[in-house]
């Protein structure tokens, strides 16, 4: 197989390295018809990593691969999931910042803004789709 053979793909997806995610978050990919068709950084606390201070020396790595996707994949979105109950997100932004439901939502509402302003800025031609998942693999979509 050579590079020309790896052809265009629909997506990067960005999710967390916690182990209870990773059945919902490939169910969620492929209720979406979108098995085999996207590349894949898994990173603790998914889109928290590309943006919260706590994890800067993380950035390179992330803004490397979406590059490394756009230019071999020709990828044309970027879809980003967080989740509740997330310990990066503690370690990120504090326990309070997970203190209860309504305050979690927000913590991560504003990291996924972050992170959809920071994509745009760098790849302004893709898509980019950002969603918190809860623990049952049920998802809310935020922006």
């Amino acid at each position: 197989m050579t590079l020309a053979d790896v052809g265009d793909y629909e997506a990067m997806l960005v999710s967390c390295i916690d182990p209870r995610m990773v059945a919902p978050v490939y169910k969620y990919m492929d209720q979406r018809g979108l098995t085999g068709q996207y590349s894949q950084l898994v990173i603790a606390g998914a889109a928290i990593a590309v943006v919260a201070p706590k994890f800067e020396v993380w950035r390179p790595a992330f803004w490397d691969n979406l590059a490394t996707t756009v230019q071999l994949h020709h990828i044309k979105r970027v879809i980003a999931i967080d989740h509740r109950d997330c310990g990066a997100a503690e370690i990120a932004y504090g326990a309070a910042s997970i203190a209860d439901p309504q305050i979690e939502t927000e913590t991560h509402r504003k990291a996924l803004a972050e992170f959809r302003k920071e994509v745009a800025q760098r790849q302004p031609g893709l898509t980019i789709e950002t969603g918190l998942m809860a623990l049952d693999g049920s998802i809310q979509m935020l922006g």
